[in-house]
């Protein structure tokens, strides 16, 4: 099975290419806002998964068009790698310590885009990154993916470990729903997704 997906997405306000391979390959990840780089490697590192991108955005206004569009984008090739979506386990979730924090993560991919995000930050910012683009990014990404995403930070001080911490969970959250099922077929009651 051929997992994988080229995505290429340009606005006015961003350029992004993005390629992604969900049963591994080489990272590398350029967005020209540090702290998403580090969020989006440890995510594809601890998803093994593959995954190059490139974004420019128009950071001089602020980090929310290229933060959002890289989470379209990244959604729109998870959903095109996983083509019907048949083959595939569907359901993963995972908790994840960073430190003092815990982040609780859990995905149906179903078709069904939803977001149920539970976390607050006591930072405006980490680094160049709004705290609050986390939730953006997020639903950006579940919903051009086409999942049930659902995340929480059960407890935590620091802020740049909260967001870790879910980034992680999506991670391995997902690394779970994506592995190949026993007989390929689609784990509906329906029978398709």
């Amino acid at each position: 099975m051929n997992r994988k997906a080229d995505i290429s997405r340009k606005t006015k306000e961003t350029d992004i290419t993005l390629s992604l391979d969900i049963d591994g390959g080489d990272v590398g990840i350029s967005t020209g806002i540090g702290f998403l780089d580090h969020m989006l490697n440890s995510f594809a590192v601890h998803g093994e998964f593959g995954l190059k991108l490139s974004a420019k955005g128009d950071l001089h206004v602020d980090a929310h068009h290229t933060a959002e569009d890289v989470g379209i984008v990244l959604g729109k090739a998870f959903s095109e790698a996983l083509g019907d979506k048949s083959g595939i386990v569907r359901f993963g979730s995972a908790y994840i310590p960073m430190d003092e924090s815990l982040g609780f993560c859990a995905v149906d991919i179903s078709g069904r885009p939803f977001l149920v995000f539970n976390a607050e930050f006591t930072n405006e910012r980490v680094g160049e990154f709004d705290t609050c683009l986390t939730e953006e990014f997020m639903r950006a990404f579940a919903f051009n993916a086409g999942i049930t995403l659902h995340l929480r930070v059960e407890y935590g001080t620091n802020d740049h470990h909260k967001i870790e911490a879910l980034f992680k969970a999506l991670a391995y959250a997902l690394k779970t729903a994506v592995r190949p099922n026993a007989d390929g077929s689609a784990v509906s009651t329906k029978g398709v997704l």
